[in-house]
């Protein structure tokens, strides 16, 4: 099954690939990988939340947290997939890097990037097992709560 399929059966929509708010390109191939650029988890757009993730008020909660590293999962597969020209030329995940913009004292950076991590798994099965990085950062462009980037696999 192709990824294209896969995404189709788990009712996954590909956002369209997010515009670079700076210098620089979405994703990029070379040889048989596509490294992406880092994602937001912009959304039409717009980021859905700004600011730090921790406990109480006014901070981003880590379950939505989570849910962000996934939508940036899928702009970096939308990203990637441009790259290389469509999304079934994908043939897994190589790479995850993943920053959260927190207050010191959270602790849960590799809870939050799970959201990426598990999306990942989902579409790409066994091929989706990446090596990973969760980093905590004091922030992140736009105040973004969370940013990933991806290296992936291309036949």
């Amino acid at each position: 099954m192709g990824v294209a399929d896969r995404l189709a059966e788990l009712g996954i929509d590909l956002p369209d690939v997010v515009p670079p708010v700076a210098a620089y390109v979405p994703a990029k191939a070379h040889g048989d990988l596509v490294y992406t650029a880092g994602q937001l988890p912009m959304v039409a757009g717009a980021l859905p939340a700004t600011g730090k993730v921790g406990d109480g008020d006014g901070l981003v909660p880590a379950a939505d947290a989570n849910a962000y590293a996934r939508q940036c999962a899928l702009n970096a597969i939308a990203a990637a997939a441009a790259a290389v020209g469509g999304v079934d030329r994908l043939t897994g995940v190589l790479k995850l890097t993943g920053f959260v913009a927190s207050v010191p004292e959270f602790t849960g950076q590799p809870g939050v990037i799970n959201g990426a991590s598990e999306v990942l798994g989902e579409i790409f099965g066994d091929a989706g097992k990446h090596a990973r990085s969760a980093v905590g950062v004091p922030v992140l462009p736009l105040d973004s709560p969370v940013e990933v980037e991806v290296v992936f696999t291309v036949a």
